[in-house]
């Protein structure tokens, strides 16, 4: 199927408390380049969120977003340093007795004083995180893909009515129209002549002559046979889809150079007329074909 470069997805998933949301936005671009931001703790599943996309996109550039939104409360774990206490407690009782003061000492006193309880965050398990972070990522590139095929469909669905004008002008119009450009040269040619010998006898055998060089250089039947080959080429690598971008675009090269031909050798109003236009679709369909992938 032909593909745009140009998508966008979403997808997510929780795990260990938390949810996970990638987001995937898709241009134009020669290579496939992918581009992440991310929280600095999921620095070490880069390069695997990268491969995943790589597997899935050929090309385009890939702007990634990733982020984390706690769904469930962690509760830290309480550390009692009973040592420390201890310490506090006869050093002070010491300090009491030497000032002889007789004052009782609480234990609000003790855990009030620093290190003698402290807060611990629970380690976490970082790389617990990682299948859901995949799942996030393989939903937003379904999304993303899914976005890419619809508008590759309007864009393969454009190509091929340009297509068919580009055939009808110049496999239609150019085509019933080029034998006659000979006819023509050689009627006005030899209306010059008998203007130019008044009443003096035409060479006939010089004016065949005439009229065959000039067939021969506006002879543009082999621009026109490969013109409609390469109409053809466009159309079975339309239908046969997949990772084509770079295809089309050296095709829609060769055939402005045809078609180009055909203008310079034509030496006929209504042909130019006709190349023009054709070269107006075909203008129309580089555009296209530099978004397909």
């Amino acid at each position: 199927m032909i593909k745009s470069m140009t998508g966008y997805g979403r997808g997510e998933a929780c795990a260990e408390g938390r949810r996970f949301t990638v987001e995937l936005k898709s241009v134009n671009n020669r290579y496939c380049e992918v581009i992440l931001r991310q929280p600095r703790s999921l620095s070490q599943f880069e390069d695997k969120i990268k491969r995943l996309i790589q597997n899935k996109v050929t090309r385009g550039r890939l702007d990634g977003y990733i982020t984390i939104e706690e769904t469930a409360e962690v509760t830290p774990t309480v550390k009692v340093d009973k040592a420390l206490a201890l310490t506090y407690y006869k050093s002070m009782e010491e300090l009491m007795a030497d000032l002889a003061i007789s004052d009782k000492i609480s234990i609000k006193d003790i855990i009030a004083l620093p290190n003698v309880i402290t807060l611990e965050q629970t380690e976490e398990d970082i790389e617990a995180w990682y299948p859901a972070i995949q799942q996030a990522t393989e939903q937003a590139l379904d999304d993303l893909i899914a976005m890419r095929e619809n508008e590759g469909q309007r864009l393969k669905a454009d190509i091929l009515q340009r297509a068919e004008v580009i055939r009808g002008l110049m496999l239609g119009q150019v085509s019933e129209r080029a034998p006659l450009v000979v006819q023509e040269y050689r009627e006005k040619l030899t209306q010059r002549l008998a203007e130019w010998l008044e009443n003096g006898a035409i060479d006939e055998n010089r004016l065949a002559a005439e009229v065959a060089i000039f067939a021969d250089r506006a002879d543009i039947s082999e621009e026109l046979v490969r013109l409609n080959s390469h109409l053809a080429q466009l159309e079975q690598i339309l239908a046969e889809g997949g990772a084509v971008g770079r295809k089309l675009d050296f095709l829609v090269q060769e055939m402005n150079r045809e078609v180009n031909t055909i203008g310079s050798k034509a030496n006929d109003l209504i042909i130019t007329n006709a190349v023009v236009n054709a070269k107006s679709e075909l203008e129309k369909i580089r555009e296209q074909v530099q978004n397909i992938e």
